[in-house]
């Protein structure tokens, strides 16, 4: 069984969960936000999967699931359990692995395209990539590389945009799950912080998303497809 865990109610497996449902794989959602607390033991899961939230990683006073998290995260490392961490989750990932977590030289909010480190290339996560097709972003922080990292893809605006800990721990810092209905909340929720008076924007992006949905959502296909290869290769 996969563990997904959501930080806030909005941001959930979206297309990943579809994906996983399709295929009959099974998994469970822990939810933080709303009191769950993680499993005791990550050796009971063949992969786990953190989702996104609008927390930094140090709010561990105003989140407190976030401290338990941290050490989870650290379990899961340890054990070498394969590992899928979006936005948060990515940074998440980075810190349980000693690097710090700063702010992005460019808020990401939208469109926008990455492109493949020579190491990212040449890993089974990013197989069939295509870098002309745009990702969705919404962050304003970014991971930095530890130590015993790699960065996986890039771009011009956030040079951090993936990275790789160890032999199956991945980090993504922008979004792939996203559908129609997680942006409309999202610009919902979070866009009088994030994009004050910018309501054009938020509906450039909702336009954009039709645009780009059939390339989006395969190049999502993929990634999910790249990572339960890795997933079978571990077990």
């Amino acid at each position: 069984m996969i563990l997904i865990v959501k930080h806030i109610d909005i941001e959930g497996p979206g297309t990943l969960g579809d994906f996983l449902k399709a295929r009959g794989e099974p998994f469970r959602i822990v939810e933080l936000g709303a009191g769950e607390g993680l499993p005791a033991d990550p050796k009971a899961f063949k992969a786990v999967v953190v989702l996104g939230g609008p927390m930094n990683v140090d709010e561990e006073d105003r989140y407190p699931f976030l401290r338990p998290e941290n050490d989870f995260i650290r379990e899961v490392l340890k054990a070498e359990i394969p590992y899928l961490g979006i936005c948060l989750g990515s940074q998440l990932l980075a810190k349980a692995a000693g690097a710090r977590v700063v702010k992005s030289p460019v808020k990401e909010i939208g469109w926008y395209q990455v492109q493949l480190t020579a190491e990212g290339k040449k890993d089974t996560l990013f197989k069939g990539f295509q870098p002309q097709d745009p990702i969705y972003h919404w962050h304003g922080d970014m991971f930095q590389i530890p130590v015993q990292g790699k960065l996986l893809a890039t771009a011009e605006g956030c040079p951090h945009q993936a990275l790789k800990v160890g032999s199956n721990a991945y980090g993504l810092q922008f979004h792939v799950e996203v559908t129609d209905k997680s942006i409309k909340e999202w610009c919902e929720e979070y866009c009088a912080v994030d994009l004050p008076g910018r309501l054009d924007h938020a509906q450039s992006m909702m336009d954009d998303y039709w645009k780009h949905k059939k390339a989006f959502d395969a190049q999502a296909q993929r990634l999910y497809q790249n990572f339960l290869e890795i997933i079978a290769d571990d077990g």
